[in-house]
């Protein structure tokens, strides 16, 4: 059995954070031993406790930090690690520096971002390349994206996100109308995401004040979460009058009930990879209307027919959008119908972690498997 450690700068709660717990949840004590190491702590840490994973802290400052390199590898030594799976850049670069030291280790890289790097990092990244042994990429432009980063295309398997279909599929009776005061003839707009730069959710908050514009329907704006900007949104919706229009829940663990408690999921973000949240809705058999931007034309075109893309930062746009669907009760029922079949069919975790595992064992090709 493969002995996999699982390198994370940050244990958040992000979309990230998500992806490493359900591999552990799906590959470890079946396929593989898993261990999981980190520098900042969070909500992660304590999930994977739960899951009886052992978890160690090591420091980790910056991509380059040697020290770090140096408690990596005595650590993969002393648990007889076979491969380090990363996350981000920084622990990415530490770990495949602390296989100059300890070669048996393999490198296994997920890059959930679509971001140029620099001119120094394109260097690096192509001087790292004979230490990487693969790198996932999420969505297909996200491979490209690398490939421009100086990354090895040869090294590079796109595996498309994907969540538990059992768990999300089964509807539960939603108490997010009853908790809010919502009637039932309101139409439920959702969108779960932190409240950061990068989540669009002031173009969103823009977009509502037009769609109030363009119909009479009753409806109401949930937006979950919490982040950075969540006064600032706050703030722009008491301005804009909004306030009757637009809930704020804050930081919520019930996901799934909010999501069975919508009527229409909002992806605003202006960077997405390849985002857990629209899987997750889709899943739960709920149309996605998302920004064409990255990963999310991987998810919603022609072949899945399972929402409406839309320009970023386009508010008139998205408003359009929302009330097309608002009006449209048909069309909202076939988005809801094909969201759950393309979940099935191209966005199934059985999936991602078998050919995650595929890529681990073909690292390990020479490793002798463990009892």
């Amino acid at each position: 059995m493969l002995k996999v450690l699982y390198l994370l700068n940050h244990a958040g709660k992000a979309g990230t954070e998500r992806y490493v717990q359900t591999l552990v949840e799906k590959l470890n004590n079946d396929k593989i031993k898993a261990y999981f190491a980190y520098n900042e702590s969070g909500l992660l840490v304590d999930r994977m406790k739960e899951l009886g994973v052992d978890t160690y802290r090591i420091v980790m400052r910056n991509p380059f930090d040697l020290k770090a390199v140096f408690e990596l590898t005595k650590l993969c030594k002393k648990l007889d690690i076979d491969l380090i799976h990363t996350q981000f850049l920084r622990e990415n670069y530490i770990a495949l520096l602390s296989r100059i030291l300890n070669p048996k280790v393999k490198v296994v890289y997920t890059n959930h971002f679509i971001m140029p790097n620099n001119a120094i990092l394109r260097m690096t990244n192509r001087m790292l390349n004979p230490l990487r042994s693969w790198v996932i990429a999420v969505c297909n432009k996200g491979k490209d994206m690398m490939i421009s980063n100086g990354i090895d295309g040869n090294k590079i398997k796109v595996i498309f996100n994907g969540v538990d279909i059992n768990y999300w599929s089964e509807k539960v009776k939603s108490t997010l109308r009853e908790e809010f005061n919502i009637g039932e003839d309101e139409f439920v707009l959702l969108c779960a995401s932190r409240f950061a730069h990068d989540k669009g959710h002031k173009f969103l908050i823009d977009s509502i004040a037009q769609l109030k514009k363009l119909t009479d329907r009753k409806f109401k704006c949930v937006l979950a979460n919490d982040g950075p900007l969540l006064e600032d949104c706050k703030k722009q919706v008491k301005e804009l009058g909004l306030e009757k229009d637009v809930i704020f829940t804050g930081f919520r663990k019930d996901i799934k009930n909010l999501i069975y408690g919508c009527d229409l999921y909002i992806n605003s973000s202006e960077h997405e990879a390849l985002s857990f949240a629209i899987i997750e809705v889709l899943a739960c058999g709920i149309p996605v209307i998302a920004t064409d931007m990255a990963g999310n034309g991987d998810i919603i075109n022609d072949e899945t027919k399972c929402g409406i893309l839309v320009e970023y930062n386009s508010p008139m746009g998205l408003a359009q959008a929302i009330n097309r669907i608002m009006a449209d009760r048909e069309l909202q029922e076939e988005l809801g119908k094909n969201a759950l079949k393309a979940v099935k069919e191209k966005f199934n975790l059985d999936k991602v972690a078998a050919e995650t595992y595929n890529l681990y064992m073909e690292s390990c090709s020479k490793v002798i498997q463990k009892n």
